[in-house]
């Protein structure tokens, strides 16, 4: 039987493991020696102990910093893992204090680069427990963005919005779903007792095992946060036309394509990634011609009456499922998506049919990856002419839009309904 020592132990090797490596949360998780071994609960709580470790790391570290002699970056790495962890169980979760510092002392204990150091966690997790809960109350959720980030945003967003973005972003999401057939939404509306947002997306805020709930199993909906659900909203897609839905994976725009009635041809270079796509379409007995390939490289037999890309970014909108992601993301993978975003771009707009639409997305918060993307598009492709999309296709979201007609979304948006992600969409049309 596994206990809770067991996961405070693995969420801290989680931690030092994304640290150092990169690696996303869910596949350190998936990679874990005896991770998959624990109880469901712990496994529960020790994603929770990791998550919420990223979630407010800046406040955390700064609380830390104040009972240290050096600062935390400058600790050896396994014991920095076993403070954050510990530290995040009695700032954040409301852990009992001997449970947390015991199992952080006795998980020091079981690593040698940490065990000499086992004095120093024990005596800084007390005072933590103690103390730290009145500094944290003082400290700003912003401190939670590493610097560049931080300063991107206020740049960008203005301080105001800026501040209400990392405020957001704290907030763990809630679970959006979209029904396959629209005329079937009061109906799921009931039967899961969910909130129906301006976009038509069912919300639940508080779910157990997703794939329990009513509808999964005979495909009546599939689980897609409201932003995402933006751009094939502002396609106007008919029966029929044919769509080619591009960087598709994990699907969840492909899905809708196919409800509308479209002829999707879904295009990824994952073919992991789009094995979650053909089970859903499966699962929701929707279809779509599915292409591993990359999307640079790869041509159509013919132009599709409309493309949209939903390019690689840094996912920074994304913040509130995947914490970690601004602690291991820098300024230079920023310019780097960019320039990969440009390149589709250029891919994708061939593939237009005069006449049709090319709508291009992204999942990030970041200028370089949504305005700028959008500019240096239209500067540079002269068969495409922008295409600004109107307040009256925005029900409910009209402060997203911008003044040059694109979206821009954020985590401060639909705040009191639970916020969403952070979602950038232009719209243009295939002269000629």
């Amino acid at each position: 039987m596994t206990t809770g020592l067991d996961a405070r132990r693995l969420a801290a090797d989680a931690f030092l493991r994304i640290s150092k490596t990169g690696v996303v949360l869910e596949v350190a998780l998936e990679n874990l020696p005896g991770f998959a071994d624990l109880e469901t609960r712990d496994r529960a709580f020790a994603r929770a102990i990791l998550s919420t470790s990223f979630r407010y790391l800046g406040q955390t570290q700064k609380v830390l910093d104040r009972f240290l002699s050096k600062p935390l970056e400058e600790t050896a790495p396994p014991a920095r893992a076993i403070l954050i962890t510990g530290a995040t169980q009695l700032l954040w979760l409301e852990t009992p204090a001997h449970a947390a510092v015991s199992a952080s002392v006795s998980t020091a204990e079981s690593w040698p680069q940490a065990r000499k150091l086992k004095g120093l966690i024990n005596a800084v997790l007390r005072r933590v427990a103690k103390d730290g809960p009145a500094i944290a109350k003082t400290l700003s959720p912003q401190d939670n963005l590493p610097d560049w980030m931080r300063q991107d945003w206020r740049k960008h967003y203005g301080p105001g919005l800026a501040a209400r973005m990392a405020l957001g972003i704290l907030q763990p999401p809630p679970l959006d779903l979209t029904v396959k057939n629209p005329e079937e939404i009061d109906h799921w509306q009931s039967a899961l007792e969910a909130e129906r947002l301006p976009n038509n997306s069912l919300r639940l805020s508080k779910v157990g095992d997703v794939q329990s709930l009513p509808g999964f199993a005979e495909g009546a909906w599939w689980a897609q946060d409201a932003a995402a659900t933006l751009p094939v909203q502002l396609l106007p897609v008919k029966v029929g036309d044919k769509v080619i839905d591009l960087c598709a994976a994990p699907g969840g725009k492909t899905l809708q394509l196919a409800a509308r009635g479209a002829e999707v041809i879904a295009v990824d270079n994952s073919a992991g990634r789009l094995k979650r796509l053909r089970a859903n379409l499966k699962r929701t007995n929707l279809n779509a011609e599915i292409v591993t390939a990359d999307v640079r490289k790869w041509k159509p037999e013919r132009q599709a009456d409309h493309v949209l890309l939903d390019a690689p970014c840094s996912a920074t909108g994304t913040l509130r499922r995947h914490p970690e992601s601004s602690w291991i993301k820098s300024p230079d993978d920023i310019s780097r998506f960019a320039r990969l975003q440009r390149e589709l771009a250029r891919a994708a707009s061939k593939m237009v049919h005069p006449g049709g639409s090319l709508i291009v997305c992204t999942c990030s918060l970041q200028r370089e990856e949504g305005e700028d993307l959008a500019r240096d598009i239209a500067k540079r492709d002269k068969t495409l002419e922008a295409d600004p999309i109107k307040a009256s296709e925005l029900p409910g979201l009209e402060d997203a839009l911008t003044p040059d007609g694109w979206v821009r979304t954020t985590p401060a948006l639909w705040k009191e309904s639970g916020g969403m992600d952070g979602f950038f969409i232009a719209r243009f049309r295939k002269s000629g």
